[in-house]
């Protein structure tokens, strides 16, 4: 298994690390996302929002609950619709049909939290970051506690489906965002492995020979991977359900683009 640091250190003598910062970095500018990311497995933020922040977000989301979206015959949900659910679920009329509802909806519910993410986005890159035009915001995953994620864990995946064929050839740079507003009771961290998309759209677990690192997310953190990276959410215990915030980017003609 790969280490965690707690601060920068000489990047090409950690490849394959989880690199674990407080919030402050960004006021003090100690190191640049787009500059550490390569060498590291994952990027974790402690802190990104205050606990008032965070237990404000969560009331929200569980005061949607009747609005919220299922997807996959119960096994997830979400506040605001989320673009892989739906392409999976051929369901993609509905996604952008339902575009503005869904912003709207995470607005009326958790107001800020878009916002939120997209400055704790442009703060890391240390660019503008825009809603994808004609796209849904940042929105939220609920894994519900007792049911299949919780029990097997969420499939090994990349995070590409946002990309478009052009973009994977070009390998447009890509980034995922989680910020955990809810960890379950046990278990149900984020597995990242030293492996990288090159075509596969449905990938295995790797052998024990490469090289990989469990987050354990800590309540109000903010994660963020390279899109390409693969990873898997692990299977977790207890009566807590599994909460988060999600935001994916792409870099399209020097713009920072972000959708749920």
């Amino acid at each position: 298994m790969c280490p965690e640091l707690d601060a920068p250190q000489r990047a090409d003598a950690r490849i394959g690390a989880v690199l674990r910062l407080p919030a402050r970095s960004l006021d003090r500018r100690r190191f640049r996302l787009l500059d550490v990311l390569p060498a590291y497995l994952a990027v974790r933020l402690a802190d990104a929002v205050t606990e008032t922040e965070r237990e404000a977000y969560l009331r929200g989301v569980y005061t949607g609950r009747h609005q919220w979206t299922a997807n996959f015959d119960g096994v997830q949900s979400t506040l605001g619709r989320a673009w892989y659910a739906h392409l999976e679920e051929d369901r993609v009329d509905d996604y952008f049909g339902g575009a503005a509802e869904s912003d709207a909806c995470v607005e009326r519910f958790v107001p800020g939290l878009q916002a939120k993410m997209l400055a704790l986005a442009s703060s890391l890159v240390e660019a503008p970051v825009a809603q994808r035009l004609g796209w849904c915001g940042p929105g939220v995953h609920v894994f519900p506690a007792g049911n299949e994620v919780s029990f097997t864990g969420g499939e090994v995946h990349f995070d590409t489906e946002g990309l478009s064929e052009e973009q994977l050839a070009a390998r447009t740079p890509a980034l995922s965002f989680v910020l955990m507003l809810e960890p379950p009771d046990a278990g149900g961290g984020l597995r990242v492995w030293d492996a990288m998309f090159a075509g596969d759209s449905h990938p295995r677990e790797p052998d024990a020979s490469v090289a990989s690192a469990t987050i354990t997310y800590e309540p109000g953190e903010l994660v963020v991977i390279d899109s390409y990276r693969l990873h898997q959410i692990l299977p977790f215990s207890g009566a807590t359900d599994r909460v988060s915030a999600t935001m994916h980017l792409a870099l399209e003609d020097g713009q920072w683009e972000a959708w749920f």
